[in-house]
């Protein structure tokens, strides 16, 4: 017999802790349970929120720095946010809590920790995060994106999950599609991306590393960039100047399209880039942000990169001739490339929404005791039952 539950996920404000999420959420749903999010204001607004989600917004103080006040103003706004949590949890009823990182998933999860509530967190990158290591030996499941995840203790072992990273659902309908022919005289196409403000250093190198390949290839290529809005200008100069065609944009709503259309991929290796590059099987010139937090970026890159499907540059060598350099010795022959493809595939994990949904479900109350609880209300606990303020 099928029972809906209620679950809480909690994330903070940004695309690779919501993304995941919000597949998660779907995932559940399908099931048939109840879901509601806890994130941040930035989070509460983010594109792509499924429109069932209900989301509240807590308070989640940052404990960083070494201003004795600022720690003070950071953990008061944790209680705060703690409280109201557990005021939802009162109402909501969740089987379980599952925190995606971020500052805005702390005090949901220390909220029902202290509410013997199940917990489960989510590493979406290969070094595991601050929130996610204060909360590691707390919670009851540590769900990971790679098989080598750093910062992860040895002493948490027994509770790890190997489940992989959700996409998007347009993403992984692309799993299946095979690889765009690419010949020995056919068009060349690039996909050039830096999240989702663009990043400078592509802008600057990408252009100048392209007008270094040999003349054969160079004339095949066809580019599309994401820029910066303040060097979208100055880049559409640069590949004018070289004489290549390129689309530029700020944004591009249609980017499982043009991911699908793509023969290589340059741009940096977030966690939701690595899975997406993953789940639909592209080969990738990566270059980590040199500033991400505990370098996780480069740590991200390092499975794809071992597997043949992706070249790891760090941003201080990623010069023109490097980057020509790679492109050169990736795409020269047709099955060079189309190996790499297939390499990066095999890194994906296309049942992570599931696989993720499967150990969350694993917890909570007994079915016999979850229909008392359903049955016994005039109408589920849902958006209508919680008790904070919900931005639709």
């Amino acid at each position: 017999m099928s029972v809906s539950r209620h679950y809480v996920l909690a994330a903070g404000g940004t695309g690779g802790h919501l993304i995941p999420a919000f597949a998660l959420a779907t995932e559940l749903e399908r099931r048939g349970h109840h879901v509601a999010l806890i994130t941040d204001a930035r989070g509460a607004a983010i594109p792509g929120k499924p429109a069932s989600l209900p989301a509240h917004v807590l308070p989640a103080g940052r404990l960083e720095g070494k201003n004795p006040l600022s720690w003070i103003k950071g953990v008061r706004a944790i209680l705060e946010g703690r409280s109201m949590a557990l005021r939802l949890f009162e109402s909501f009823e969740p089987s379980a809590v599952v925190g995606f990182g971020g500052y805005p998933a702390l005090p949901a999860l220390l909220a029902a920790t202290s509410a013997k509530i199940p917990t489960v967190i989510h590493e979406q990158n290969a070094v595991l995060g601050r929130v996610n290591r204060f909360l590691a030996g707390r919670v009851n499941a540590i769900a990971t994106a790679y098989r080598e995840v750093d910062r992860l203790s040895p002493s948490h072992a027994e509770k790890v999950h190997l489940v992989g990273n959700p996409v998007r659902d347009e993403v992984l309908a692309l799993r299946d599609q095979p690889f765009p022919a690419f010949t020995a005289d056919g068009l060349l196409r690039v996909l050039v991306t830096g999240g989702s403000q663009g990043a400078r250093v592509l802008s600057e190198v990408v252009p100048d590393g392209l007008s270094m390949l040999q003349p054969a290839l160079r004339a095949r290529l066809q580019v599309t960039q994401q820029c910066r809005p303040e060097d979208i200008d100055a880049v559409r100069q640069r590949y004018a100047t070289h004489g290549i065609p390129a689309e530029l944009g700020t944004y591009f709503e249609d980017m499982a399209t043009r991911l699908a259309d793509a023969h290589l991929f340059i741009g940096r290796a977030g966690a939701s880039t690595i899975a997406e590059l993953t789940a639909v099987g592209r080969p990738a010139i990566l270059v980590p942000l040199p500033i991400a937090t505990d370098d996780h970026q480069a740590a991200n890159a390092r499975e794809m990169a071992a597997s043949g499907g992706a070249r790891s540059i760090r941003q201080e060598k990623f010069t023109g001739a490097e980057l020509a350099k790679q492109i050169q010795a990736m795409a020269q022959h047709p099955e060079t490339l189309a190996n790499a493809a297939h390499a990066a595939w095999n890194c994906g994990y296309p049942n992570a929404a599931t696989n993720l949904a499967d150990l969350v479900e694993g917890f909570g109350g007994s079915p016999l005791m979850d229909v008392i609880r359903v049955a016994g209300q005039a109408q589920p606990a849902g958006k209508e039952a919680l008790a904070l303020e919900t931005a639709e």
